[in-house]
């Protein structure tokens, strides 16, 4: 085959998902019809959504089955993917009118696809409830799209290290040994997790509307409300629920999977697990300790808002209960610097990941052993297994462009006339898919003052970021598109 990308095999996934999103349109209609609300907006956009499916259906209709998928198809198919289901996701906020700009509307779907949750909406409650159901469905959707995408697709690639899935051996043979097996298993506990805290949700007396809305933003990580001050004015019960389901969703579906097969031993053996809960525990201490003794809270106030704030941030989900820019310097300072971390690999939250600053941690600890004694070979490894050189440099390599492409991005900002504070921290929670910053883009605080320019910018961050930032920066090689 001639051509650099195989248009056939693009155009075959692109319609699988064009009638998923219909599908998901649809739903919204009968919100639409329960509240007594036009439902216009649906019709239209599940129309186009419908019509460019069966277009895209039509022209793959003799491409075979068979066909090997090659590294340009899925990097050129996930990247025009996401910016496709943004486009599409944006129609609703335009048709109903909430959203009337068209950078605006882009920059809320691409915000939920994405699950960021970053937002510029000022008031939330106005909006219909079909609307803001749709809304958080974008969360939703993008959750069990990236996890799809991170646990079946990626580890084929190799991007930026995801074949440290492989270590043990292959995600398939730990799972089930087929690739449409393993989608199943990790849809039915992503539903399961869903399911569970809407419950609990309605066993605190939030309604059922507003259960699923959370529920699709915590398990997703996404970090939409369908409320103006998000979890603030809920019950600390409520709190404790989502803090606890964000701490779930931020954890590697894999480990999700052998606690529910009471295999205890796999899931607290894996090592980013357990710096996963060690670094959330550590900060949520320090902040802890320092809300009780330099503010007039009490232990379980500081205990329960230093730890909601610090899982929302590290996991990417961006609900919040206060303005933690109103703390001591040295805690929002702390949460700025969490915006770096991110969850685990195999899980919805965004960031770098936990298993990557893991590794970094491992090799400066080898560096400084190795300078005491340089000849000694001392091995890297991750769960017992050795990491070969090739993945050890990918992740290293991952970090370094990932805080490059955060400089660059908050160079430019500040040259679109936002100050410092607001320049990085946007820049940051976008593409770590987190949602409030500090500055002027705080969890008190929304996106809209921003120009367009910087709503454009800070949107394709967060699809680069979301996925993982080579996926689409690759697309911009001039070797990319050499046979």
């Amino acid at each position: 085959m001639n051509q650099i990308v195989n248009f056939g095999i693009v155009f075959k996934v692109i319609s699988r998902n064009l009638f998923i999103l219909t599908v998901a349109l649809l739903s919204c209609i009968g919100v639409a019809f329960i509240y007594g609300e036009s439902f216009i907006p649906f019709i239209w956009t599940s129309a186009i959504s419908f019509a460019l499916g069966i277009i895209t259906h039509y022209v793959t209709s003799k491409q075979s089955r068979n066909e090997v998928v090659g590294k340009k198809d899925a990097y050129f198919t996930v990247s025009l993917t996401w910016f496709m289901i943004g486009v599409i996701g944006s129609l609703p906020y335009l048709f109903s009118g909430s959203i009337p700009s068209v950078v605006d509307a882009l920059f809320e779907s691409a915000s939920g696809f994405t699950t960021t949750g970053a937002s510029i909406l000022t008031d939330i409650e106005s909006l219909p409830k079909s609307i803001l159901f749709w809304r958080s469905l974008t969360h939703w959707l993008g959750g069990i799209g990236i996890i799809v995408l991170v646990i079946i697709i990626m580890p084929t690639l190799q991007i930026g290290g995801y074949n440290l899935f492989t270590l043990e051996s292959s995600l398939q043979d730990k799972i089930y040994p087929r690739i449409q097996s393993v989608g199943k298993r990790l849809l039915i506990i992503y539903l399961l997790l869903t399911f569970v805290e809407v419950i609990f949700l309605m066993w605190g007396g939030m309604n059922l509307f507003d259960s699923i809305c959370h529920a699709f933003g915590t398990v997703a990580t996404g970090g939409f409300s369908p409320k103006n001050t998000s979890i603030a004015d809920y019950s600390p019960y409520i709190q404790y629920v989502i803090m606890i389901f964000m701490l779930l969703a931020g954890t590697n579906f894999v480990v999700h999977y052998y606690l529910l097969k009471f295999q205890y031993k796999k899931a607290f053996d894996n090592e980013e697990f357990k710096f996963y809960l060690i670094v959330v525990f550590c900060i949520g201490l320090i902040i802890t300790a320092g809300l009780f003794f330099m503010t007039d809270r009490s232990l379980e106030l500081s205990f329960r808002e230093s730890f909601f704030q610090v899982i929302s941030i590290i996991t990417c989900t961006g609900f919040a209960t206060t303005d933690y820019l109103q703390w001591p310097v040295f805690a929002w300072i702390l949460i700025f610097l969490s915006m770096f971390l991110g969850g685990s690999t195999g899980s919805t939250a965004g960031g770098i990941k936990m298993v990557r600053h893991l590794i970094l941690f491992k090799n400066t600890r080898r560096t400084f052993r190795q300078m005491i004694s340089p000849h000694a070979i001392i091995p890297l490894r991750l769960n017992k297994k050795t990491i070969n050189n090739d993945t050890n440099n990918s992740i290293l390599t991952f970090i370094s462009v990932y805080i490059i492409v955060f400089i660059v991005g908050t160079i430019v900002m500040v040259v679109l006339g936002v100050d410092g504070k607001t320049a990085s921290s946007s820049v940051a929670t976008c593409m770590a898919g987190i949602g409030p910053g500090i500055g002027t883009v705080g969890p008190a605080s929304n996106f809209a003052h921003l120009s367009v320019a910087g709503k454009s910018l800070l949107t394709f961050l967060m699809i680069v970021g979301r996925l993982e930032i080579y996926t689409v920066i690759i697309l911009f090689s001039p070797a990319f598109w050499k046979k």
